[in-house]
């Protein structure tokens, strides 16, 4: 059901009294599940909003919020602090909450770094049936994902409400803490301390610490460590691959990647987008572009359509501005949406290399696919425009960023005007030139 027709007829919104309601001359509206989180998504940075809608949807007769409804508004709650509303409204339907509310209710409180009210959390699970130890390893999760991994380890082992001496699906939790922490260290005494408790390693223990032997500096350790696991009988999946193949690219270069890549093709494990990206990348870092583009078409017969990621390997190490250019309206022509980090990659490369028409482009598709630029785009446009003299036009470009509230960049090419006092006609005459330049350099 498509979604603003659904929407029309879903709500009535009163500008000024910013009410839902529904007219007592309609029948009864049948509610799609997606389109009513679809709407409840729109509302993510107005919790009010989105909480008059929970509860207008609540009066409707015939209807019943779903876990998911439910889940979805204590989120938002949840994102702008909201946590007392947010338990106001758990109490008010005891039979909805189930173990994704909880999930997302860790995640808020841990994000906001409320430890303990996150444990509070926990205890008040009990009253809808679900404090056990699948909670808690919730708990231990949304904590290390929050960077907050020297809490829940001392939540595991000092006094833990459910033992997890022995649990390895914990430890990997811990682990992947310390390393989103990069914290080398006590990711090597975590894993020594996995053995001395006895705890059985699987392969998401040795995919987690392949990535943090080879993010640490020491690839030909995660090479090592892939062996051992294959000699333990434990079968790699496409994540364990995609980790030893970059170490192994690191460490011995790109044949040795592709190797690896092949090995994993003969064990039947299908690879994915990121097995391609990071093969794509190690032979563009070596210089070897051409066999690049033979990876993509190989990527293509797979079933494959390059990412975003795929477009930047090709982007940062390519040297030729037609190329470039022929990457981008491929990108584009194929549906693969840029992020904001590609448009200020391609002004950077085109500002630098003196090519005033690529970074107009750049920037008009930018506008036109919704962006709003952000302050890296806009200095990378000013760059480009100081680079070629129109000094005018970037001042413009630099005043529109400070309305905005983003903070520009001191320039001495702005200062020059503000101490050398031009008069009112040497400045119209500036004007009339960079405006001459502007449609000279403006793309068709």
């Amino acid at each position: 059901m498509p979604f603003l027709f659904v929407l029309h007829r879903l709500c009535l919104v009163f500008p000024r009294h910013r009410t839902f309601h529904t007219p007592s001359s309609t029948p009864p509206i049948k509610f799609d599940n997606d389109t009513i989180l679809a709407t409840l998504s729109s509302y993510s940075n107005d919790w009010n909003r989105a909480l008059e809608f929970f509860h207008w949807l609540s009066s409707t007769p015939g209807f019943s919020h779903s876990s998911a409804t439910l889940t979805a508004t204590v989120d938002i709650l949840g994102k702008h602090f909201e946590f007392d509303r947010a338990w106001s409204l758990l109490s008010s339907f005891p039979s909805l909450p189930d173990r994704s509310t909880f999930r997302s209710l860790f995640n808020r409180l841990a994000a906001a770094r409320l430890v303990s009210d996150a444990l509070l959390a926990l205890d008040r699970s009990a009253a809808f049936g679900l404090r056990d130890h699948q909670t808690f390893l919730q708990l231990i999760d949304a904590l290390c994902a929050h960077r907050l991994t020297p809490e829940a380890y001392d939540l595991c082992f000092k006094n833990p409400p459910f033992s997890v001496n022995c649990d390895t699906k914990a430890h990997n939790l811990l682990l992947q803490g310390w390393l989103k922490m990069n914290w080398w260290g006590q990711c090597r005494r975590f894993w020594e301390e996995m053995d001395s408790r006895r705890v059985e390693k699987d392969l998401h223990s040795y995919t987690i610490y392949m990535d943090v032997v080879s993010k640490s500096g020491k690839p030909w350790k995660a090479i090592k460590l892939y062996k051992e696991m294959k000699n333990k009988g434990i079968s790699p999946d496409a994540v364990a691959y995609n980790t030893v193949i970059q170490a192994a690219g690191h460490c011995d270069g790109a044949e040795r990647a592709i190797r690896l890549y092949r090995e994993m093709l003969d064990s039947g494990c299908k690879p994915t987008v990121a097995t391609f990206n990071t093969i794509v990348n190690l032979l563009c870092s070596e210089g070897r572009v051409n066999e690049g583009y033979r990876f993509l078409g190989e990527m293509k017969k797979m079933g494959f359509e390059a990412d975003v990621i795929t477009y930047h390997c090709f982007f940062r190490h390519s040297s030729r501005p037609q190329e470039i250019l022929w990457l981008f309206e491929r990108m584009l022509a194929t549906g693969c949406r840029p992020r904001m980090d590609t448009y200020v990659m391609l002004m950077k490369k085109f500002g630098r290399w003196g090519f005033l028409r690529p970074v107009f482009k750049v920037w008009k598709v930018m506008e036109e696919n919704g962006y709003s630029p952000d302050s890296f785009a806009y200095k990378a446009f000013i760059d480009a425009l100081l680079q070629k003299g129109m000094v005018e036009m970037a001042r413009k470009y630099d005043q529109e960023m400070l309305s905005k509230g983003l903070s520009p960049k001191l320039r001495k090419e702005f200062e020059t005007k503000l101490v050398s006092g031009l008069s009112e006609d040497e400045d119209n005459n500036i004007n009339s030139v960079n405006a001459a330049n502007y449609e000279q350099v403006m793309p068709g």
